[in-house]
């Protein structure tokens, strides 16, 4: 090989690291020019409410002296409302026994449309499905009507049977309004762990039914495992919405007497009566943003927890 082709080689060579670094900055323009209007909305919709929320926190509304900036003091205040504690604790407890229940309904709906063994299975996928897809004011009033005592179903059987059971009393509201949101969410999550059954190679079941493994088995170890990933993602989901819990409790505090709905029922119900009923914006903006801050960290707790066991398996 000739000394004058060596060195064309090396200038060739050298020269496709030098075009990549030219090419290099107009690629970032080209994805900072994609990714301009989403973080113009994100920048609006989230970072600019949070920061004016935490801003106006700071303050509180006088009748003589108009906004006063006091500090810390409405989180010092929060901390010691009973009222708030209320609303956690009740929130709470609703997650605790609402989202395992709709969650576990979820999955079996899901499993039983995976299994190809039910007969009409696309109807019946829309059909679970269909309470997403209802607004929660309509379905709510339609639940009022249907549980009510004067003129549902219940007062119904109630007049029939000769009893007084009343799905609305102060110490079964709650229970009421979990039947409301399961059926209107467990749709939702169905088709998110129907979808990531529908990713399972149905090779592998072959495979595990000419091994001698029966349908229980399959369903143990290869489909149930293969729900992790979605089953965090469902929890996560249902976490923030269960906290965010508003608009049934709120129609039926107008809607039903005597039910034992107060407003200060749920952490939101009480935000909202702050802000707009009794004009302490910054009360209220304190509140949302210790909610908003205890229910970011629970579902990071559970991303965290859950990723950490689907990586160790």
């Amino acid at each position: 090989m000739s000394r004058q082709t060596l060195t064309n080689r090396i200038k060739v060579s050298d020269n496709v690291p030098v075009r990549q670094s030219l090419r290099q900055p107009k690629r970032r323009k080209v994805g900072l020019l994609f990714i301009a209007p989403f973080s113009v909305l994100f920048l609006f919709v989230f970072i600019v409410p949070i920061c004016y929320s935490a801003y106006i926190s700071l303050f509180q509304n006088k009748l003589i002296g108009g906004r006063v900036f006091i500090w810390f003091d409405n989180y010092v205040k929060l901390f010691q409302d009973s009222q708030f504690y209320d609303g956690v604790i009740r929130v709470v407890l609703f997650t605790a026994i609402q989202v395992p229940i709709m969650l576990f309904s979820a999955i079996a709906l899901a499993l039983a449309i995976d299994s190809l063994r039910l007969h009409g299975s696309r109807f019946f996928r829309i059909v679970v499905f269909l309470p997403y897809a209802i607004p929660a004011i309509v379905s709510t009033l339609m639940w009022g009507f249907m549980l009510g005592i004067r003129y549902g179903l219940i007062g119904s059987l109630n007049k029939a049977a000769g009893t007084s059971f009343n799905p609305f009393a102060p110490e079964t509201t709650m229970v009421s309004i979990g039947v409301m949101v399961t059926w209107g969410f467990t749709g939702y999550n169905m088709l998110i762990f129907y979808a990531a059954l529908r990713a399972v190679p149905r090779e592998l079941y072959e495979a595990a039914a000419i091994d001698g493994a029966n349908e229980f088995q399959i369903i143990r170890h290869i489909k149930l495992p293969a729900l992790r990933s979605s089953l965090i993602v469902t929890i996560i989901f249902s976490i923030i919405g269960t906290f965010q819990l508003f608009n049934e409790p709120n129609i039926l505090a107008t809607l039903v007497s005597n039910s034992g709905i107060t407003s200060y029922y749920t952490p939101n119900m009480y935000a909202y009566s702050l802000a707009f009923t009794g004009s302490q914006q910054g009360y209220a903006a304190a509140l949302a943003l210790v909610m908003a801050i205890f229910t970011i960290a629970i579902a990071y707790v559970v991303q965290i927890k859950g990723m950490k066991n689907v990586l160790n398996k």
